[in-house]
């Protein structure tokens, strides 16, 4: 098909016409999809039904020695941690088990900044200004976390390596009032880049102008494989900062919300042994001890790390025909139109289309309109400001194949609309 960049204006009108015509027709269908959120779909669920029917009134519920219906152990029963700490191949005396959410960790591990400082530093509420870097795009809730506590937020370019590290490195060497940096390192939110060697290696040996500067390592997806044969790896970063000597520069953060059940799972966070003993020290004030029934339950049913990677290649195989949908179809579609851009990713959750410049609001508009609910133009950047307004963010793990098909169909439709306008309009 011929480039509208290449189009008359009377070749344009008609173009735009026969579109029109179709995206018509869409609305009178009525459709209702969603491409919202990057939650589970039904089918992914019920790979862990089998949890449910794991604890029962008769089970035997002590796991090395401690009865899990009682308080206590405050960072969590040890086979747990040490499930967990397989997963984020980090040493089992450097993690600590919370509830089902990481998002609360992240939140938690914020908060105790703001009123209590870090390691003997200043609270950041008596701070004149508090700064965080962000990776962009990123994720909507990590800047929502931030944006709460009144932190400002600098955009940092994602490059197909992860952050733009010369920015980085520049910035925190040289502004002590820059306390952390948002990172999913694998598998990113929306991007799907995985971080190279280098960039962990970089982050590894940053010098921070700031005592108080933490690396929010957000390692939501560092299982989450579409593919047996191809997947992304990842320098783990704990132990590169140990090498580096900067231990204490990394937060480390993970959860089974997306393995086994989002709203019952696992969470956890891995750091340094001064970091783990602050932590410690101030959760004693918030809790006696979490869910232990539940982390529990999750050993029982993965058993080991074996356990969690045949888990996630049952997730894969549903996962993997919806990401290539998204993909054929964009390529299909759009594929040699110069209308925008995306990457194919190895995993995670995500698929990050950057249409032109200024298109993606209209772009979602216009699916709201023909019946499809997408991530709201804009969101994968702080304040919801997109300065190029251009990205749009793609989940395709919760509607059916046949409905994501449907949505995608639709959506390319409104992305040529929209963009035909653009050039219509020049």
């Amino acid at each position: 098909m011929k480039k509208y960049s290449q189009m008359s204006a009377e070749e344009l009108l008609n173009e735009k016409n026969a579109l029109q015509e179709k995206f018509e027709q869409v609305k009178a269908e009525g459709l209702k999809l969603d491409m919202s959120r990057g939650k589970p779909s039904t089918e992914q669920l019920n790979l862990s039904m089998g949890m449910m029917d794991i604890l029962n009134s008769s089970s035997e519920l002590v796991s090395d020695g401690v009865d899990c219906r009682n308080y206590g152990v405050l960072c969590g029963i040890h086979d747990a941690k040490k499930l967990l700490a397989d997963m984020i191949e980090v040493p089992i005396d450097n993690v600590i088990i919370y509830g089902n959410s990481s998002l609360n960790v992240m939140y938690d591990t914020i908060s105790r900044s703001y009123t209590h400082g870090v390691l003997g530093n200043t609270p950041w509420c008596k701070l004149d200004k508090v700064k965080f870097l962000c990776p962009v795009p990123g994720y909507d809730r990590h800047f929502a976390i931030t944006e709460f506590f009144g932190i400002e937020m600098i955009n940092v370019p994602m490059l197909p390596t992860g952050p733009d590290m010369d920015m980085v490195e520049d910035l925190v060497s040289k502004d002590e009032s820059i306390k952390g940096i948002w990172c999913v390192p694998k598998y990113s939110n929306p991007q799907g880049i995985t971080y190279s060697d280098e960039t962990v290696y970089r982050f590894a040996n940053l010098k921070p102008a700031a005592k108080d500067f933490r690396i929010y390592w957000d390692n939501a997806y560092g299982v989450h494989h579409l593919y047996d044969y191809k997947q992304d790896y990842l320098v783990e970063i704990l132990d590169a900062c140990t090498k580096a000597g900067n231990p204490d520069i990394v937060y480390k953060f993970c959860s089974t919300s997306k393995i086994s059940f989002p709203g019952s799972g696992v969470a956890a966070i891995a750091a340094s042994d001064r970091n783990i003993e602050e932590i410690k020290n101030q959760l004693t004030f918030q809790t006696i001890g979490h869910d232990k029934l539940n982390q529990l339950r999750h050993v029982r049913f993965f058993k080991d790390m074996d356990g969690v990677v045949e888990h996630m290649r049952k997730h894969a195989n549903i996962l993997r025909p919806k990401f290539e949908m998204v993909c054929n179809t964009l390529k299909n579609e759009l594929g040699g139109l110069d209308l925008g851009s995306w990457i194919e990713p190895k995993g995670g959750y995500f698929i990050s289309f950057d249409s032109l410049e200024g298109c993606a609001k209209a772009i979602v508009a216009k699916c709201k309109e023909a019946g499809i609910t997408m991530t709201g133009a804009g969101a994968t950047y702080p304040y919801g400001k997109d300065p190029k307004d251009s990205n749009i963010r793609i989940a395709p793990s919760y509607p059916t194949l046949p409905e994501l098909k449907k949505a995608m169909e639709v959506f390319t439709l409104c992305v040529k609309l929209v963009s035909i306008d653009k050039f219509i309009n020049k």
